[in-house]
């Protein structure tokens, strides 16, 4: 049985994210707003004409002219477009405040209207803080922007005690947002050292300009871990070359953020073909940063320094237990394992599930190469955790491949090679390293090896793809790496989902049909490197943000309306006072 993972539960949270209209589509709304508005007055004979314009798309259009410029100055970053829908926002609040007063009776606009001011200006506040600054001191100026030009605009209509009563209002629900802040914050930062909103501003300059500031919080919550790293180095005559290796370390969290785009970072590193399979690694095991790829980098060239190869190698074999299928291969000392649970939810693993299997296999070979071909799934995220029903499968499964490797008849192999990178974006679910097949030909016997560069496999593609490979080889498994890169918004875009398998097959199909033909009598050398010191984001650590996460997100909703309420009632006293 899977555990749900905590960094589902704050993939979640990117229901809450959206992209900002066009900045002239929301300033055309403003104006048309603020025309029906005018219309509305004149035609209830208001004795104020243009009310709409005046009091309503003035401040707005004052607002989103003069908020980026001003964020700029205070070394914010805010687009026009958010800056366009924050002034569209607040002129609906605007109107909805102010026309409630005017339903009781219309001396009431004043008040309503000053009333208004001052909550989009808490609500300017807290969303700038969001998106543009956490520092509530660099956000006021911009803040106010909207309602400092309603105030005015009100002195000058209204009777004079509107300004003192406008600005009091407005200094009221300021102060009531910024403790609302605060409380909002606190709990991730007692807990962490983070300030949520903060890392709400890293997260945002990440989706709109690639920044990778996020690193530095990751860093701050990140632990030191020591994890094998098993690679089976493949060579032809012609010096082709493949380099199969199994981090088991997490290509996560998203984007070029950490581990994200791992394989790519590793192929770029050495010139043969690089084959980056999934490991048994969870979201915890995620690099803090970028730079931490490097570590593996040299942990696998040390590694590679003293190698013993080999041409003899087994037939490749399948077994089935339970729901686990495991496609394993033996060459010379290494033991080369493929896991599946295809048609079912084919996910994470935790490191200690493959470390147990791993030193169970330390008995009899050298090195254990255990891939989690991550390739089914089924909407469910959800990790495989050590005593579940599920991991005592893989452990079965992969102690019949231990049990019956050393017994397997090994003959000299062929190897064949190709990489086709198909035209598919992120966005469709393909990394950088496009579709990746290495064969390996063992007395008349083809196994074909698929990795797709990406983060699993929709339920059902990993079939019709592997039945397609088929027809051209004996045996075959489909696998991923599993890479973020494909996964900004969601962690839900695996391959298949956004391209169907018919448009894929082509591609695949050349990448075999390539390998086939590029065949030759090969070598194979197994390594196992202890990647040291790689910094991660630590065991449970992504549990524990999500759990703080989600705590402030239930709390949220009842103080907010709590301290609306009492800014409110403070306003009306005070009112009641000046007027």
């Amino acid at each position: 049985m899977g555990v749900v993972s905590g960094d589902v539960k704050i993939e979640r949270l990117s229901r809450f994210f959206f992209v900002a209209p066009s900045w002239p589509t929301s300033l055309a709304i403003i104006v048309i707003l603020g025309f029906i508005i005018d219309g509305a007055s004149l035609r209830f004979g208001q004795n104020i004409r243009f009310f709409g314009s005046l009091c309503f798309t003035i401040p707005a259009l004052t607002g989103f002219l003069a908020t980026k410029p001003l964020v700029n100055v205070f070394s914010g970053h805010i687009t026009w477009n958010r800056s366009a829908l924050l002034a569209l926002a607040c002129t609906v609040f605007l109107v909805i405040i102010s026309l409630i007063g005017m339903v009781v009776s219309i001396s009431l606009l004043p008040f309503s209207y000053a009333i208004a001011l001052g909550f989009i200006f808490g609500a300017r506040l807290v969303v700038l803080a969001a998106i543009a600054d956490y520092r509530v001191t660099r956000t006021v100026l911009p803040a106010f922007i909207q309602s400092g030009a309603g105030i005015l605009i009100g002195i000058y209509l209204f009777s004079p005690p509107f300004g003192l009563f406008a600005l009091i209002s407005a200094l009221v629900f300021g102060v009531g947002f910024v403790l609302l802040i605060w409380a909002v914050d606190r709990p991730l930062y007692r807990a962490f050292h983070i300030h949520g909103l903060n890392f709400l501003n890293t997260f945002i300059a990440h989706i709109t300009d690639g920044s990778k500031t996020m690193e530095d919080f990751f860093r701050e919550i990140g632990e030191e871990v020591y994890v094998p790293q098993v690679s089976l180095f493949f060579r032809t005559e012609q010096g082709k070359g493949v380099l199969f290796t199994v981090p088991n370390i997490h290509p996560g969290p998203l984007g070029e953020i950490g581990g994200g785009n791992l394989p790519k970072f590793l192929q770029s590193a050495f010139t043969e073909m690089v084959m980056v399979s999934h490991g048994t690694a969870t979201h915890d095991f995620n690099l803090v940063a970028e730079d931490e790829i490097k570590k593996i980098i040299f942990a696998i060239r040390e590694g590679s320094r003293n190698l013993a190869f080999s041409g003899d190698a087994s037939k490749s074999c399948r077994f089935c237990y339970g729901t686990v299928s495991v496609l394993y291969q033996v060459f010379n000392e290494t033991l080369l394992i493929i896991s599946t649970r295809s048609p079912e939810k084919t996910e994470d693993i935790d490191l200690g599930v493959g470390m147990a299997i791993m030193a169970e296999g330390h008995r009899t070979f050298r090195h254990v190469a255990f891939v989690d071909a991550h390739n089914c799934f089924t909407g469910d995220i959800s990790t495989v955790q050590p005593g579940t029903l599920t991991a005592y499968e893989y452990q079965s499964a992969a102690m019949h491949a231990i049990e019956e490797g050393p017994g397997l008849v090994k003959y000299p192999f062929g190897i064949g090679s190709a990489q086709v990178i198909p035209p598919f974006s992120r966005k469709e679910g393909f990394g950088d390293q496009g579709i990746e097949v290495l064969i390996i030909e063992v007395n008349g016997q083809t196994t074909a090896y698929v990795l797709i560069d990406g983060n699993n496999v929709q339920a059902g593609v990993r079939d019709i793809l592997r039945d397609h490979v088929l027809t051209l080889v004996d045996e075959a498994e489909i696998m991923t790496t599993d890479s973020h890169v494909v996964n900004i918004m969601s962690g839900k875009n695996p391959v298949g989902f956004n391209i169907r398998p018919e448009l894929i097959l082509p591609y695949l199909d050349r990448a075999v049909k390539e390998s086939l033909m590029s065949l030759a009598p090969g070598e194979a050398a197994g390594n196992t490197a202890l990647c040291e010191r790689i910094r991660v984001f630590g065991s449970q650590r992504i549990v524990q943000m999500a759990s703080t996460v989600n705590a402030m997100i239930l709390f949220i909703p009842p103080l907010s309306a709590a301290v609306l309420l009492l800014a409110f009632l403070l306003s009306l006293m005070l009112y009641m006072i000046i007027i």
